[in-house]
């Protein structure tokens, strides 16, 4: 009798054993497949974090709070062009202002930025006059021809200062062929002029209109000509499509 009882004691023991490894090794395979899922949270789509470009990191680090605010599409061209110069050996490695006109808005809305791209500073932001042929309050016409008065879009590198007719003057060499390469010899130059000022403006619905320079304030002419003069650039925008679609320095 107590050879039977051992007997089923031992069988009931190794089938409880078989059984208990069973459950383990099922229990350790459903914790693999469960570590090894992607977890889900109310079906939610993973998110996509998207990496800024150079253009978009610098603008958002510029305070435009106490002026107008550049479009980042007419920014993102202007620093792409300063950009390609600096490849091109046009201005200098450590070249790092850019002078921004967007003739596209209102003549009596402050368009000009002077922007420092490696603080994202802007210098200045002011009144800047186009040319008298260019159009009334908006810009509408341009030109690269001599004694058209009109204004030439595109993009320039800032040269040497002089004393003229319109008092202290800065000399822009064009860098856009067919556009704006013959500012030096049509004299197109930046300078201050008393006509660009609010105070005009309110008299007469717009600031006055210049020969087709980028005439500045007059208070402002000193100070903006002696921190951009030198071999930095300046970009005269306009919507044109067919300037945009073949400038060397936005499609290179």
């Amino acid at each position: 009798m107590k050879k039977l009882v051992l007997a089923l004691t031992v069988t009931f023991a190794v089938a409880t054993s078989y059984i208990s490894s069973d459950r383990v090794v099922n229990s350790e395979a459903v914790t693999a497949d469960t570590l090894a899922a992607p977890v889900r949270i109310n079906n939610a789509k993973p998110i996509e974090t998207k990496m800024l470009s150079a253009a978009e990191r610098l603008y958002q680090d510029i305070d435009f709070s106490s002026g107008t605010k550049l479009s980042f599409d007419v920014f993102e061209k202007a620093l792409k062009g300063f950009n390609n110069l600096k490849k091109a050996g046009e201005i200098s490695d450590s070249a790092n202002l850019l002078t921004v006109c967007d003739f596209s808005l209102s003549s009596n809305t402050k368009r000009l930025w002077v922007i420092d791209t490696e603080t994202g500073k802007i210098l200045f932001n002011s009144l800047v006059a186009h040319g008298k042929n260019t159009g009334e309050e908006y810009a509408t016409n341009f030109s690269n021809r001599e004694n058209t008065l009109q204004s030439s879009m595109g993009f320039y590198v800032t040269d040497a200062t002089y004393e003229g007719e319109n008092g202290y003057s800065l000399r822009l060499l064009g860098k856009d062929k067919g556009y704006n390469d013959a500012a030096l010899q049509r004299a197109v130059v930046m300078h201050g002029a008393d006509y660009v000022s609010e105070a005009f403006a309110a008299q007469h619905k717009r600031i006055g209109r210049s020969w087709g320079c980028p005439a500045v304030p007059r208070n402002l002419a000193a100070p903006i000509i002696n921190t951009i003069k030198g071999q930095n650039v300046l970009f005269i925008y306009y919507p044109d499509q067919g300037y945009l679609s073949s400038s060397k320095w936005l499609n290179s």
